[in-house]
């Protein structure tokens, strides 16, 4: 009968080992066709046969019970690559069939014989190409050169389709124009205290804490914001005549100009080589004073906060300020003129000059200063209110006499500090314990290669010389990916380069901080000399540019990090 004669033909194929083998390779078309992942139909199979035989399986979801033994059909199976249900021959072997253990690599890999299909081509530009052996070719060089000069300008990271995305694009763009987005504030009323310096700023200036830094950044827009009304249209505005100011946070409202006047004795000698020296005017505006008044900013900060904004050195006369630097001792009325050592506080003689000296119908910056905050303390009394003067380069030096005055004159309980950048030295050892001793709280932001942070010079063993007051946070612009390592000293010393460093740092021998906020233009209308040429051709050709230097920008922008850019060739 046909039944009896397929049994029969079952039952040579377990003992007959040349019938085996014959059997295995008519099948082996069959069973590397995709065919033969289907199950065989179902077919009557007497109730003797159960045990040693069964439905075989899916060759997608074989069944593994133990080691094959080395049979001539296990290695010719073996040969062919290809994996089939062996249950059978193991039953067969046994009286009882084994436990079957699911085998998720012979599963996967019999898909991925079984279901081979060929995948759409990816899009040209998101195509990674293949390494191409190394040749000795100019192409192989230039693309070598480029990638070494990739990793010096750190561009290069292991970002790869997701940086030319379409929002990356947006953001290079941004980097590079004039498009405004400040980064975000968070809320510090709960601890303003320590942002103002109450604990000399312990464990907030490596690493920078981020809300340390954010209010750095907007201090030092308000110093910046000084130097814009000073240098926008001189013929409208005399130096001596006050400015309209616009501060770049509207939370501020000016409640009053500041003057400063020189008081310097110019040889006879300028008037043959540079006679328009004599005729500069001695008065000069130089900063102001304002006030938070907007309540939102109020409950961020915790406090109502006054701010002295002061400029850097912008006028002949100033300069020949600066160049005094005799030390003398500070006018305080008979007031702690001496420290618990004996030695008497003193101040560089410029320094003191510009901020003691009254011009014809002007008061002097001292007296300014003083009457203003404390008008505004008294309209104020019953909140908590704070003293903040910031200031850069020669601003950055009269901040710290201000902050001493007003600590000796203002409310006990209003705290002062001050945030510089770029200050040089102001006074000798004996006035900065003074400025400690009276409760001001000095950060200076210094640039590792700024030269005016160095002087006025001193001799490290000479005693009763210059000292500086208060921390300092240490940046570097070599840390910058955008500037140049070899930066000239005018760069390094710009206030827009102080603040894209602060913008950036995150502690001592750290990165470039990658999601910093603050724009590259500035940079390229102030300083971009010392930008690196490829941040300046990129900036031209998004036209950036409008006359033969970029436009003079605003105080907040958006930076993105070198990391979105890093796939822009070099030319």
């Amino acid at each position: 009968m046909k039944p009896t004669k397929r049994r029969t033909d079952a039952l040579s194929v377990f003992f007959s080992p040349p019938s085996l083998l014959s059997r295995f390779v008519i099948s082996l078309p069959r069973l590397m066709s995709l065919g033969a992942a289907a199950a065989a139909p179902p077919r009557h199979v007497s109730p003797v046969r159960n045990a040693l035989h069964r439905r075989p399986r899916s060759p997608l979801a074989p069944l593994v019970t133990r080691p094959r033994a080395a049979t001539p059909f296990n290695k010719a199976v073996a040969a062919a690559g290809v994996h089939v249900d062996s249950s059978a021959a193991a039953a067969a072997a046994s009286s009882s069939p084994p436990a079957a253990v699911i085998s998720t690599r012979n599963h996967l890999s019999n898909l991925e014989r079984l279901l081979q299909k060929k995948q759409a081509p990816p899009p040209p530009h998101l195509a990674e190409k293949e390494p191409e052996p190394r040749r000795h070719s100019p192409s192989s060089s230039r693309h070598q050169t480029r990638g070494r000069l990739l990793n010096a300008l750190n561009l290069s990271s292991d970002k790869k389709t997701e940086e030319m995305s379409p929002r990356s694009l947006t953001r290079l763009h941004r980097l590079l124009s004039n498009a405004i987005r400040p980064s975000p504030r968070g809320t510090i009323g709960p601890r303003w205290r320590q942002y103002h310096g109450a604990a000399n700023w312990d464990g907030l200036l490596d690493p920078l804490d981020v809300h340390l830094r954010r209010e750095l950044v907007r201090y030092g827009e308000l110093v910046q914001a000084t130097y814009h009304a000073f240098h926008s249209n001189l013929t409208a505005a005399p130096p001596h005549r006050p400015r309209p100011v616009v501060l770049p946070d509207w939370s501020y409202r000016v409640t009053r100009n500041l003057f400063a006047t020189a008081s310097v004795e110019l040889p006879s000698w300028v008037q043959i080589v540079a006679p328009w020296m004599m005729a500069a005017q001695r008065t000069s505006w130089i900063g102001c004073v304002a006030v938070c008044d907007n309540e939102r900013e109020i409950h961020r900060m915790g406090r109502r906060d006054i701010v002295i904004a002061l400029r850097g050195t912008s006028t002949c006369l100033e300069w020949a300020e600066n160049l005094r630097a005799g030390l003398v001792p500070v006018d305080d009325d008979g007031e702690d003129v001496t420290d618990p050592q004996g030695d008497v506080p003193k101040v560089e003689c410029g320094f003191r000059s510009l901020y003691k000296t009254a011009g014809p119908d002007m008061p002097s910056l001292s007296s300014s200063v003083v009457a203003e905050v404390r008008k505004l303390t008294e309209k104020y009394a019953g909140e908590e209110i704070s003293i903040t003067v910031v200031g850069h380069s020669l601003g950055a030096a009269l901040a710290v006499l201000i902050a001493d005055e007003l600590a000796a004159r203002a409310p006990p309980h209003v705290p002062t500090a001050v945030f510089s950048f770029g200050s040089p030295r102001v006074g000798n050892q004996a006035f900065a314990a003074r400025v400690e001793r009276r409760g001001v709280k000095v950060l200076r932001v210094v640039n590792a290669r700024d030269l005016v942070t160095r002087v006025p010079m001193v001799l490290p063993s000479r005693t009763g010389g210059y000292a500086h007051v208060g921390r300092e946070l240490l940046v570097d612009c070599r840390m910058s990916p955008y500037l140049r390592p070899d930066a000239d000293p005018a760069c390094c010393h710009d206030l827009e380069a102080y603040l894209h460093l602060v913008d950036g740092f995150m502690a001592t021998n750290s990165p470039f901080r990658s999601d910093a906020k603050r724009g590259l233009a500035g940079l390229l209308t102030q300083q971009s000399s010392n930008v690196k040429k490829l941040y300046v051709s990129k900036a031209r050709a998004i036209q950036v540019q409008s006359t033969p230097g970029f436009p003079r920008c605003h105080c907040d922008r958006t930076l993105p990090s070198p990391l979105s850019i890093e796939n822009l060739e070099v030319r």
